[in-house]
């Protein structure tokens, strides 16, 4: 035993700070949304888009570690930014579109308490426990 609990290993916000981090992709959520509309974007690609980050729950069929860093590639705002910033300064609006849905996702997903994973399972995240690990965390 290396003294690590699963609380440790499995750490997440709480309080007033995950209100905030709740609302913070709420606010992520809807300003893409909006700019995203104000561009002018065809609604059946921001559907489809929107929806495409969650086909990396696939990797959780290999084991929890892989599903976790696949997962949390496509549910991180690194990647978005970047495709943002290329489409920025490649003037690219299929980049520009991508990155905004993309980004509007990672927000509603935040809104809802979808947070990054730990490798201890699907249901760990770093803005608390979700699905049956929700229902079976001590009260």
């Amino acid at each position: 035993m290396n003294g690590t609990t699963e609380t440790e290993a499995t750490g997440a916000v709480t309080g007033g700070l995950l209100v905030l981090l709740r609302l913070e992709g709420l606010t992520l959520f809807i300003g893409m949304t909006l700019l995203y509309a104000i561009w002018g974007g065809s609604w059946w690609i921001y559907v489809f888009v929107f929806l495409a980050p969650d086909l990396s729950f696939i990797a959780y069929l290999a084991d929890s570690r892989t599903g976790a860093i696949v997962y949390n590639a496509a549910h991180s705002y690194m990647a978005p930014m970047v495709l943002m910033i290329t489409g920025f300064a490649t003037e690219a609006p299929l980049l520009l579109s991508i990155a905004m849905i993309w980004l509007a996702h990672i927000g509603f997903d935040r809104t809802l308490g979808y947070g990054l994973k730990y490798s201890a399972g699907f249901g760990f995240t770093h803005l608390g426990r979700i699905g049956k690990s929700a229902a079976s965390a001590p009260n």
